[in-house]
């Protein structure tokens, strides 16, 4: 413990292929700061699954945890894959948090080879699609980010997809809704949430050094966005967004200010129109204090 998983998992079976995150290294992140990454034995793996069955024989869906289990060996991920198999007959998909490292890094191959055994899906954090953001949050880039879609969906795997409303704060946030949408608009996932910025008291001051070491001379350093400018955010990221195929969109999230569902680009003009009502005073925030990650 912790245990974190995306919320939709709340009702499924989790079983922990691994502890932390192998990665562990975004400054908005605190999830893993407070335990060490490790592969955990496979046969540790198989007696909890064994261990589970007794109590949820009739379990249909099965989430890999911990930060990121796709960075198990292929080999392991398939032993683990046919186990639950085995273990539970009514088994219908497995799914896991992903790094876009994680995807990039096995082959083609490899990735059929764990969609074939019912992974068919992985929760990838985009945050953002802008180069200067994702190095201001030490996440890679955006043409990584690109490529970790494409390979989950040239395999078959569908990817549920998150950015970070308020990443780039007062100064920035127009560089990181432009760029967010433009890889969207280029590498569509099947499902696209919302999250809205929070750190812990501790983690702010990590974040911050790390956003205005990356900026360049002259660059403004971060500043929090209200509620106000959290939804011109989401105004204008409904707007830019024109994906080729169809989006489930979500800001559905806890830590979200207003909580939308449609699919895109069929419903971006009535999601926009929510958003408008809210900026002209009609209400429908969630309260602050109902807000978390």
């Amino acid at each position: 413990m912790p245990l974190w998983r995306p919320p939709s998992e709340g009702s499924n079976f989790i079983i922990q292929a691994t502890l932390g995150c192998s990665f562990n290294a975004c400054t908005f992140c605190t999830m893993y700061k407070h335990k060490d990454y490790r592969a955990r034995p496979l046969d540790e793996v198989f007696a909890d699954i064994e261990d589970a069955a007794c109590d949820w024989p009739d379990a249909t869906r099965v989430f890999l945890a911990d930060g990121d289990a796709l960075v198990l060996p292929t080999d392991d991920l398939a032993q683990i894959l046919d186990k639950l198999i085995a273990t539970f007959p009514d088994l219908q998909r497995v799914t896991c948090y992903a790094t876009p490292q994680n995807l990039t890094k096995k082959s083609p191959e490899d990735l059929i080879r764990l969609r074939e055994k019912r992974l068919s899906m992985v929760y990838l954090g985009i945050e953002s699609g802008s180069d200067k953001m994702l190095r201001r949050i030490r996440k890679g880039s955006a043409k990584l980010m690109e490529k970790a879609l494409v390979a989950a969906e040239n395999a078959g795997i569908k990817v549920s997809a998150t950015v970070i409303l308020g990443l780039g704060g007062k100064a920035h946030w127009r560089e990181h809704i432009e760029g967010t949408a433009a890889l969207i608009n280029r590498a569509p996932p099947k499902f696209l949430s919302t999250l809205q910025l929070g750190l812990e008291s501790d983690q702010e001051p990590r974040f911050r050094q790390a956003f205005d070491a990356a900026n360049d001379a002259g660059e403004v350093g971060f500043e929090w966005q209200d509620d106000d400018a959290i939804l011109a955010e989401l105004a204008y990221l409904l707007e830019l967004l024109d994906p080729p195929k169809a989006v489930i969109f979500r800001s559905n999230h806890a830590s979200n200010a207003l909580p939308l569902a449609g699919n895109l680009p069929r419903d971006t003009a009535s999601l926009l129109a929510q958003v408008r009502a809210v900026q002209g005073g009609s209400g429908g925030l969630r309260p602050k204090h109902l807000r978390g990650l």
